[in-house]
């Protein structure tokens, strides 16, 4: 069986690698990956996400049992529906269902409408009436561009003056084009941060190990929001019981929620939730794996992960399984500058081998060699398996001060929070 994977990070990498090793799985292909992934047996193919044809024709040449969809802008541009109406498999929710993450207003409509617990919001699309609402609540307050923004376009502002700000460069500065033609301000809601995924197909879901992604650019939650520093699972501090209030408060609901609305759901939903003192919440919504949580929960599956979507896809049961011991934690490796300004063509360590894992996000071939050259914000990620998250740390850190890493940055504190 030869499989698809749509995208080219780090997320990706993970994503393609776990399938490889996979039982009855020949070749996996990752279009338009990058060359990092080569070193662990992978085929990249210069295809972009946006060239839905070319991947069509593509699979249909190399007789792909199915694709699997990674990047969040593939989604929201159809690519699940146009390879249907090709006759070809693919693993991701149709556009409509994606809505759930282009559009944080309808998001939250749907929150609100199936009495899912998120913060309070408006929407606005004029800069006066957003700038009168911010004065009015006041801050903290939370400022989000509607639509795709890399990761990028949520702002938690801690004064009124640095919300009115964000505002402004979103809806007359175009700071990030249509997505920020409209905004969502929501009440700023204090807790600790965690991910849910789940594998869906319809009202069936099968969740996955918790996870903790750190956003900030630099140690202690410092800096600007980037796609994601590092992160680790399962969050072993949570306690099961706050895990099946937000199954049964939240992803239980949205999923009979969406086949309410005539846009059911199937492939990975990632819910963003923030355990607050009135129980866990939404702050938002992702229609595919997150990025770097894929890293660490994918490693954490011991069973056939070709064969479990494969089933997801039939409608069959699957047999999922994850490892019940230890601690899975990862560190992004990223150009120096990132998430703003930042150089290419940095050369990269050899890749890891042994205990440690290297995910390639932005990694590119020089043209005279082999050497692998940065290629793009976040580079590589090391991750690595452990007893406890103290030990991971451990292991990664003292890899990452043997490596050269002139020219990349990386956090120190990547799992302190579960200390």
């Amino acid at each position: 069986m030869k499989l698809l994977v749509v995208g080219s990070g780090g997320r990706e990498h993970a994503i393609a690698k776990k399938l490889l090793d996979s039982k009855g799985v020949s070749q996996v292909f990752v279009a338009p990956g990058n060359d990092g992934m080569t070193l662990d047996g992978l085929d990249v193919v210069d295809i972009g996400i946006s060239e839905h044809s070319a991947l069509i024709d593509f699979a249909k040449e190399q007789d792909i049992a199915w694709t699997f969809i990674g990047p969040d802008d593939a989604l929201a541009s159809g690519i699940v529906d146009d390879f249907e109406a090709a006759g070809l498999k693919a693993f991701g929710p149709k556009k409509v269902a994606a809505e759930l993450e282009w559009s944080k207003d309808f998001a939250k409509s749907i929150m609100t409408k199936y009495s899912v617990p998120t913060a309070r919001y408006e929407t606005f699309s004029d800069f006066e009436a957003a700038k009168a609402y911010i004065i009015k609540e006041g801050a903290p307050i939370v400022v989000k561009a509607d639509g795709l923004a890399l990761g990028k376009g949520v702002v938690v502002a801690m004064t009124v003056d640095e919300a009115i700000t964000a505002a402004h460069d979103m809806l007359l500065d175009n700071k990030f084009g249509d997505s920020g033609a409209r905004v969502v301000i929501e009440e700023f809601l204090d807790g600790e941060e965690f991910s849910l995924f789940a594998f869906v197909n319809g009202e069936q879901f099968y969740i996955m190990p918790t996870a903790q992604d750190h956003k900030r650019a630099f140690d202690g939650d410092k800096g600007p929001n980037t796609g994601g520093m590092g992160a680790y699972a399962p969050v072993t501090h949570l306690s099961p019981s706050v895990v099946e209030t937000a199954i049964d408060t939240i992803i239980k609901p949205v999923l009979e929620g969406m086949i309410s609305e005539g846009r059911p759901y199937l492939g990975v939903l990632y819910a963003g939730l923030i355990l607050t003192a009135d129980g866990p919440k939404v702050i938002e919504f992702n229609s595919r794996f997150g990025d770097p949580e894929t890293q660490v929960i994918l490693p954490r599956l011991t069973s056939d992960f070709a064969q479990n979507i494969t089933d997801i896809l039939d409608g069959v049961t699957p047999d999922i399984k994850w490892a019940e011991k230890g601690v899975t934690l990862g560190v992004v490796v990223a150009s120096e500058g990132y998430p703003l300004q930042y150089e290419k063509g940095v050369q990269l360590p050899q890749k890891t081998t042994g205990d440690i894992t290297t995910y390639y996000a932005g990694a590119k071939f020089a043209e005279d060699s082999k050497r692998l050259l940065s290629d793009g914000g976040r580079v590589y990620m090391l991750v690595t398996t452990a007893d406890d998250v103290a030990t991971a740390q451990e292991i990664i850190y003292k890899k990452l001060k043997e490596q050269e890493t002139t020219g990349l940055f990386y956090r120190l504190d990547i799992g302190s929070k579960a200390l």
